[in-house]
This record gives C-alpha cells, sequence and structure tokens, in this order.
C-alpha cells in the first residue's frame, strides 16, 4: 500500500505539469477555437529560459543559484507569451475559422521553432536582428514619409526581398568567425539544476514526497487560480468570455476583439512556457522536449471538455495517475492474487504501453460521452 499510495503522489505530480500544459490550451483551443500544433514548442521554449536564467545567475554567484526559479518562472512566461503574441498576429489572426489551415500552420511553425533552437547562434541573432530593423524600419519611415496606402502592397514585397538579402549577406559574412558561429544550445540536452531547497523530500510514514514535485504541485493550483480569477473576475476576462459567446455582438458594443483574440493567445503561450519552467524540475531539456508532452495535453483538454478549466483538472489528474500506476507496473502488484490481471497489467507495464491503454481506454469513453467530462451547456 505504501507503494501504491507513493506512485499514486508520483501520478498525481505529472498530471500537475500536464495540468499545467494544458491549461493555456484550453484557453487557445476552448475559447478561441485554434488547434495549436506548436503548444509543445512553446513549453520548450519556457524550459531553455530556464536554463538561460539559471547560467545567468550562475555567473553572479554560487548563493544566487538559490533564487533563480523565482526569476525563471515570469522570464519563461513573458518569453512564451512574447512568442505566442508574435504568431497570433503574424499567423494565426489570418486563419481564425479555418482548423485545417490553423492545424497546418502551427505543425510547420512547431517544427521551425525546434530547428531554431538546435541551430541559433550569435551570427544567426544578428542576421534576425538585422532583417527586422531594416524590414520594420523601413516600414516606418515609408508611413512617414509617403502615402503608404497606395505603395504598401509593393513596397511589403520588396523590403522584405531587400532586408532578407542582406540579412543573409551578412550571416553567411559572420560564419567565418567560430565563436559567433558556434550554437547556443545544439541539439543536445542541457541539464538544469534544482536549488538545494527543492532537493530532498519530505518523509511521509515509510516514503518521502519530493519537494521539486510538491513545488509543482503548488505550481499548478497557484496557475489554475490565478487562470480562474482572470477568466471570471478581471475586466479583460469579461471580455474573453464575451467575444468567446458572440464575436459579432462584442464588436459592435465596443469591444475590441483583435486585442482580444492577441492578449488570450499570448496568456495561453505563457502558461505553457510555465510549464516548461516546471519540466526543467524533473528532467533534462532538448528541443524536442514539448514533443513528449503534447499529445497527452490534448487529450486533457478533449477528455475534460473544451474550454473547461474544472474538466482540465480532473482529466489531467486522471490520465496522469493512470500512466504512472500502469506504466510502473504498481496495477500487478495491486492484484497480484488474481494471476490473470496480473499478466494483463505485466504486458503494458511500460510508459509506451501504458500510453496504448491509456488511449483505449479514452477512445472508449469519447464514445459514451463525446463531449467530455464536462460538456458544453446549451439547449437539448
Amino acid at each position: 500500500m505504501l507503494l501504491f499510495f507513493s506512485s499514486v503522489f508520483n501520478g498525481i505530480s505529472i498530471g500537475s505539469v500536464l495540468l499545467l500544459a494544458a491549461l493555456g490550451l484550453a484557453i487557445v483551443l476552448g475559447l478561441m477555437g485554434v488547434i495549436n500544433l506548436a503548444h509543445g514548442e512553446l513549453m520548450m521554449l519556457g524550459a531553455y529560459t530556464t536554463y538561460v536564467v539559471q547560467n545567468g545567475f550562475a555567473w553572479l554567484g554560487e548563493s544566487w543559484l538559490e533564487f533563480y526559479i523565482f526569476a525563471a518562472l515570469p522570464a519563461a512566461f513573458f518569453v512564451a507569451a512574447l512568442m505566442g503574441l508574435i504568431l497570433e498576429r503574424g499567423v494565426i489572426r489570418h486563419l481564425y475559422g479555418r482548423p485545417l489551415e490553423t492545424l497546418l500552420a502551427t505543425w510547420g511553425i512547431s517544427l521551425i521553432l525546434r530547428q531554431f533552437v538546435r541551430s541559433v547562434s550569435w551570427n544567426f541573432a544578428i542576421a534576425i536582428g538585422l532583417f527586422c530593423l531594416l524590414f520594420f524600419g523601413s516600414q516606418w519611415l515609408l508611413r512617414r514619409y509617403t502615402q503608404w496606402e497606395n505603395i504598401h502592397k509593393r513596397a511589403i514585397g520588396v523590403l522584405s526581398v531587400l532586408a532578407a538579402g542582406l540579412a543573409i549577406t551578412a550571416g553567411v559574412a559572420l560564419q567565418s568567425q567560430e565563436f559567433l558561429a558556434k550554437p547556443w544550445f545544439g541539439a543536445q540536452n542541457v541539464d538544469v539544476t534544482a536549488p538545494n531547497w527543492l532537493r530532498g523530500g519530505l518523509p511521509v510514514g515509510g516514503f518521502q514526497l519530493p519537494y521539486a514535485r510538491l513545488f509543482i504541485i503548488g505550481l499548478t493550483i497557484v496557475c489554475v487560480l490565478g487562470t480562474y480569477w482572470f477568466l471570471n473576475r478581471s475586466n479583460w476576462g469579461l471580455r474573453i468570455r464575451a467575444v468567446t459567446q458572440n464575436r459579432s455582438m462584442s464588436s459592435c458594443l465596443g469591444i475590441p476583439t483583435a486585442k482580444v483574440d492577441a492578449l488570450t493567445f499570448a496568456m495561453g503561450s505563457g502558461l505553457a512556457g510555465i510549464a516548461g519552467c516546471a519540466i526543467t524540475l524533473l528532467g533534462s531539456v532538448g528541443p524536442n522536449v514539448g514533443v513528449n508532452y503534447i499529445v497527452d495535453t490534448f487529450m486533457v483538454v478533449v477528455v475534460g471538455g473544451v474550454g473547461k478549466i474544472v474538466g482540465s483538472v480532473v482529466a489531467a489528474l486522471l490520465i496522469g495517475t493512470a500512466n504512472y500506476l500502469i506504466g510502473s507496473g504498481v496495477m500487478a502488484l495491486v492484484f497480484s492474487d488474481w494471476q490473470a490481471i496480473v499478466d494483463f497489467f505485466n504486458f503494458f507495464a511500460t510508459t509506451s504501453m501504458a500510453k496504448v491503454m491509456v488511449f483505449a481506454l479514452i477512445i472508449a469513453f469519447l464514445q459514451i460521452r463525446p463531449a467530455g467530462l464536462f460538456p458544453q451547456k446549451g439547449r437539448s
């Protein structure tokens, strides 16, 4: 029984990570109807931001490493939210109401972000900065001193080609400098070390509750309560819910729907960044870290009920606990008196096979309740 309760706790901690990731996805998918396959890569950006903040605090001194996590959490939120805002303004806003195109576009963005993390270096960053300076700076000058409305279509095409050509030329020229061409992260995983006060565990009975997992559970509770308060008690939360229910009427009443869309997507992306910061406490960080969570995150949102925070909470805890109990072989020990059941659970007692069984259970569940645990209210 001690092993069982220890496994339940570990499953709840895994479910807390899934819930952190699913919160942002529930907002984007449930409130905006956008299928964002790049959500896992936003988690990855949050994880790498934590790694950079840790290195910055290590440069300040060994004693500063005890506090880096408190700076990493807002930094991860800000970086992921900024990337989400750029994606919404640059790509997603042109695809609302077209789920297939949105799915393909965000899938392509996820591939780009993964390769960006593998390849980014100083010369790459300088080339991107130069492109942005030339492209947007030229637009600002043309808007100020010309009749922009009459020439903007042709001007954007010409400016993008010229700025890209100059940026690529500068990047190739700097490639010969070894210290500028060296990748910041590379394709290999990087390690993020938890502060000393998050190492070890709290002894309870015959087993320990790891401090890192307790911290993740506490962080998840704070994020859930904060998200609930924002959506139900703040003015912008009221605007978000209004646009969700009736976009046309909200626009007629003076609600800036474009700003609401951008804020919603940025908030969902920022929550993914916090989830990325949390997963650094559980293992190393690599370009594919988000891929390990994206499928489970979508399962949480679908099983809980699209757009329902309470449903996401329940579904995340159930899926996380079921995955761990089945994959760790604990269920086989619980039913040790029935050999047939033991053989059945031993067959699924691996991480990959446990996911297969959980998938099968979810498919069976959705046949009975296709709208999830907490479906949207509607007229019968």
